[in-house]
């Protein structure tokens, strides 16, 4: 049993509507937390869940034409299902209607009712239904219309007047004050600090509404029957009423709090960072070691995705068309975790063919395609003994990854920690390239550098998939099983050099992941050509030639698998292309000022094969790609169906 111990949490999600990515961001990265912790050692508790009361969901339910419970364990469902299409492994869910969560809030009232920290008063001021807060006249956006509008979700505020009971806040904002300046590690990033002191602590804290009077979908405040507890007390205390607190069988309480780090989504840091610590601080009980309130998910209009703007994108159909590991890596990888991202469905694809099908897929299709060629798909021995420069740099960049990883993600950098991980796939990638294993395969004097760049290839893809496994949920078990070692490897025994066996037969299967054509996914329509064609002139063409002097040129489909700008050289890209049966060939085109050599890898093309070699800046091309040239562009020529390198063209 370990005694390393680490707790993490989302917000409890509010149910009005159904959960979209924005949701899933959080919940990914915490979860991809949770199984880094697990991986390294630790006993996780990973809370989510849902704060189901208030009269959002009353006016919901209403509509609906169903009762408040009925309307949000609809949602509560689906929610469920979500995260566990996404592989979520939480270890609790916390519903705010589950009756232990209810009972323990009216505890907690009425201690810090007890303790006089709570008191009657009359609330008077703007409301934001939509998401139940509170605004004074100078946070609010006032339009032409006279009218004054959430700056949150930008919905029209009610004016509302009305008794309640207040939490004492502004007793304590000089505390809270000296304990940001005392704990600068409390709250990230840095900038949320900055905010919370500049608009909320430093003009000084105003007294909390927490209960509302004549709010039936509550839980009921034990000092007045009139009233129910307001949000605040409700949701913020789930994080230790899911540990038992304040009752006597609190065994979790004890083992887990404090808490982490709290993951939340910025627009309710102030709520995590300001009334939470002050609210544990009247309880006597120590505050959580981090809150973090990561970016929002805007459109290329700046937008925020949000449930009460209309404008989500829904993770199902996603899940269904591209893969659940395609939606879990682009979010961790495209978003810096801290700072506002944005999503389309062309980012998303482009991340998927250039990482995933191009980088780490192909990575695959190419080794297991040389192992089966070479060596019958059983892994040969390492042979130091032929080491060099190439595999002792890429050895060492593998075996720091345990370091590069491990620091990038104590600091919630998850993109900075996956592109360690990709940059060490782009090395293997090229160094499988410059070994050239079908030009040792030719030698025979060679076989112990092949077997070498073979194995090496395995142990580095092996140790990549390894560490992935903190990422993705489906494509490493794929992978271990064709290696032959069931669905999980434990990450500490994997990540050492040497941890492959040789002589285990390998399975290449299918590709990984797909790529995908971004016009014809995205909906991106040809522009109609409308001018007239006139027919050609003869004199514009060459001469014509007999069929048998067209057969004598070996015409095939090839696959790109690797492509580099040569350096000092404007115009020339260096391929190397399967064009089937094992065989690969490396091809130097002059279309780098028409495309990057990055966004070529994956794609199929058309394949001159039987060309004169040629040497262009010191490297031998081995045939031609065919080109179209309208006289301004030149675009590459591909078959229109997905066919196999080594097609012969007819």
């Amino acid at each position: 049993m370990t005694d390393k111990k680490f707790y993490i949490t989302t917000p409890i999600y509010y149910p009005s509507d159904y959960l979209h990515i924005g949701h899933c961001y959080c919940t990914i990265a915490a979860d991809t937390m949770a199984r880094y912790k697990r991986i390294t050692g630790y006993d996780v508790y990973f809370l989510t869940g849902t704060d189901e009361h208030g009269e959002k969901i009353e006016r919901k339910a209403e509509a609906a034409k169903t009762t408040p419970k009925a309307y949000v364990d609809n949602i509560v469902q689906a929610t469920k299902e979500l995260w566990k299409r996404l592989h979520i492994d939480y270890t609790h869910y916390i519903r705010t209607t589950d009756d232990y969560h209810e009972r323990r809030v009216q505890k907690i009232f009425q201690k810090l009712y007890d303790k006089n920290f709570i008191y009657k008063g009359l609330y008077k001021g703007l409301y934001c239904v939509s998401d139940e807060a509170f605004f004074t006249d100078s946070q609010v956006i006032k339009k032409e219309d006279g009218k004054c509008y959430c700056p949150d979700c930008e919905k029209e505020l009610e004016y509302k007047e009305e008794e309640c009971y207040y939490l004492k806040l502004s007793d304590y904002g000089q505390w809270l004050i000296d304990y940001y300046k005392e704990h600068p590690e409390f709250l990230g990033p840095k900038e949320r600090m900055n905010e919370m002191l500049n608009n909320f602590l430093l003009p000084g804290l105003e007294d909390l509404a927490v209960t509302r009077k004549g709010l039936k979908w509550g839980i009921p405040c034990p000092i007045n029957k009139e009233h129910s507890i307001y949000v605040w007390i409700d949701a913020l205390s789930n994080y230790i009423t899911a540990l038992g607190y304040p009752e006597e069988e609190d065994d979790l309480f004890k083992k887990y709090w404090a808490c982490d780090v709290h993951f939340v989504g910025k627009e309710i840091v102030r709520f995590h960072s300001i009334i939470w610590p002050i609210m544990l601080k009247m309880l006597d009980i120590p505050l959580p070691k981090k809150v973090f309130g990561h970016g929002w998910i805007l459109f290329d209009d700046g937008k925020k995705m949000s449930k009460s703007r209309g404008n989500v994108v829904e993770p199902n159909s996603l899940i269904d068309k591209y893969g659940v590991d395609s939606l879990r890596y682009f979010l961790m990888r495209e978003i810096t975790f801290g700072i506002d991202g944005y999503y389309s469905q062309e980012l998303l694809l482009k991340r998927i063919n250039s990482d995933l099908a191009n980088d780490y897929g192909n990575l695959w299709h190419r080794i297991t395609t040389m192992l089966g060629k070479y060596f019958n798909s059983i892994l040969p021995e390492e042979v130091e003994s032929v080491y060099g420069e190439r595999e002792r740099e890429l050895k060492k960049a593998v075996l720091t990854l345990d370091a590069n990883v491990e620091s990038a993600l104590d600091d919630f950098k998850f993109n900075e920690a996956l592109s360690y991980i990709w940059e060490v796939i782009r090395m293997t990638n090229k160094y499988v390239e410059e070994s050239a294993p079908w030009n040792l395969a030719k030698d025979e004097t060679k076989k112990d550098y092949l077997a070498n760049v073979m194995y090496i290839s395995f142990q580095s893809y092996y140790i990549i998939t390894a560490y992935l496994q903190i990422f993705f949920v489906e494509t490493p078990k794929k992978v271990f099983n064709r290696l032959g070692l069931g669905d999980n490897v434990p990450l500490e025994d994997a990540k050492k050099w040497g941890s492959l066996n040789a002589g285990i037969k390998i399975e290449r299967g299918e590709a990984l992941f797909k790529r995908y054509d971004i016009e014809e996914e995205i909906g991106i329509k040809p522009k109609e050509n409308k001018k007239e064609v006139n027919p050609p002139k003869d004199d514009k063409h060459k001469p014509n030639i007999e069929k048998e002097e067209f057969e004598k040129l070996e015409l095939l489909t090839a696959k790109i698998i690797f492509a580099e700008k040569v350096e000092n050289a404007d115009k020339l890209i260096k391929f190397v292309v399967d064009i089937g049966g094992g065989e690969q060939r490396v091809v130097v085109s002059s279309i780098a000022e028409y495309y990057k050599a990055e966004d070529m890898v994956g794609k199929t093309v058309l394949y001159l094969a039987n060309l004169k070699p040629k040497k262009f800046r010191g490297i031998m091309s081995h045939g031609m790609l065919l080109l179209a040239d309208n006289g301004e562009t030149l675009s590459i020529m591909k078959a229109e169906k997905d066919f196999e390198a080594g097609c012969e063209v007819k």
